[in-house]
């Protein structure tokens, strides 16, 4: 597995490349897109085999009988998290953005409150909002740099107005990986207010050395009569072009409300996303990912060792997720200035933070899953953008 080797994206119709200068003044020839949540790697072998196999047989018709589909999803979930999937609780969406517009339509109306723990995965606000409900924010809290929860204070924020709640867990962009108390305690406040949570784990195989994921339904095992699961392959294997996400709901009214709404709009997911996606999550897969992770581990100390040592920037302890989210208030410097160094100068395109919410404005958030050489050039650009500090 050559996780080393570049591949030129440029030009291969490619949102992370080939946007970058129209969204950031970076240009491709000579910048480094660090933004868009997806890898520079090849997907593992197993699964180019099987779209090879596909590609031979030369017919795309509709796919039936997903059973071996629901199997494989099983079998990781079992495999890799200890967490037993009834496979009639499986419903497969357009990926996970339309996972959560989904829950939003099949358990929301308009005008009512979705909760958000902010800093969070900018996706939700947005689809929140196009949907007419309500972003109700919940800041996290910060203590000695890293994310931490306060229910207290998100009781106080509660108007009953709220009917929802999203959980991203592991958390983008902060990168924790949630206790089992700090779980139980979202658990207990879905409780509290009578909201359904919508636990967004797409990250789940993505965890550092010393971490580990819990899944909710392990957390709390009483939560499920208003638990929704979001899982998905495609950060995990960077097949994220499939669209192909799994909502698995297995309290039978929840999960019958969604079918009504999967029914009513005639959602069904696309062939190759499905094989993809079964030959993913497989003893092949689950090898690839053994060798992904220590090489991310290592991008992720090489880029925290760069960036830490710029006076006033300070990347926060990764446990999860490729993701750096990097904090840059320490430099007193205002977020048009800091764009300034790390696009205009470093040419680097990098996520804005205030796009995740109340929390992130002097942060920027930085893609670590591509070759070794790429992490190393970004970490020079960066000191020497910020040269005159050091």
């Amino acid at each position: 597995m050559d996780f080393d080797r570049i591949i030129d994206r440029r030009n291969t119709h490619s949102m992370k490349w080939d946007m970058m200068e129209k969204l950031y003044g970076v240009p491709a020839d000579d910048g480094i897109a660090m933004w868009v949540a997806d890898m520079d790697f090849p997907a593992a072998e197993c699964v180019r085999s099987a779209l090879a196999r596909m590609l031979d047989h030369g017919v795309f018709g509709y796919y039936g009988d997903d059973a071996s589909y629901r199997d494989a999803i099983r079998w990781w979930m079992r495999e890799r998290h200890g967490w037993e999937v009834d496979p009639q609780a499986i419903f497969t969406t357009n990926g996970l953005v339309n996972g959560t517009a989904m829950c939003l339509d099949a358990f929301t109306e308009p005008g009512d409150g979705v909760v958000l723990f902010t800093p969070v995965y900018h996706a939700f606000a947005r689809v929140i909002r196009a949907s007419g409900r309500e972003v109700v924010e919940c800041p996290l809290v910060m203590r000695d740099g890293r994310y931490e929860m306060d229910f207290a204070a998100w009781d106080q924020r509660m108007t009953g107005c709220e009917k929802m709640v999203i959980l991203c867990s592991p958390h983008n962009p902060g990168g924790r990986v949630w206790s089992r108390e700090e779980l139980k305690g979202v658990a207990d406040f879905a409780r509290r207010h009578d909201l359904v949570l919508v636990s967004d784990e797409i990250h789940h195989d993505l965890v550092m050395p010393g971490h580990r994921h819990i899944p909710m339904p392990l957390a709390d095992e009483g939560i499920s009569e208003r638990l929704v699961m979001l899982t998905a392959p495609s950060k995990t294997f960077n097949i994220a072009g499939a669209h192909c996400g799994n909502v698995i709901i297995h309290d039978p009214d929840l999960r019958q409300r969604f079918a009504a709404r999967m029914a009513a709009l005639g959602i069904a997911p696309n062939s190759f996303g499905l094989v993809m996606t079964e030959a993913a999550y497989s003893p092949e897969g689950a090898e690839w990912v053994d060798a992904l992770l220590p090489y991310l581990d290592r991008n992720r100390r090489l880029f925290d060792e760069g960036v830490n040592v710029i006076p006033g920037v300070r990347s926060m302890p990764l446990e999860a997720t490729y993701l750096a989210w990097v904090d840059f208030s320490g430099t007193g410097m205002s977020p048009d200035e800091i764009r300034r160094r790390v696009e205009g100068e470093a040419k680097i395109a990098a996520n804005h933070g205030e796009s995740f919410g109340t929390g992130g404005e002097s942060f920027l958030r930085f893609n670590l899953a591509t070759p070794r050489a790429r992490v190393e050039d970004a970490v020079a650009r960066l000191q020497a953008a910020f040269s005159d500090l050091q």
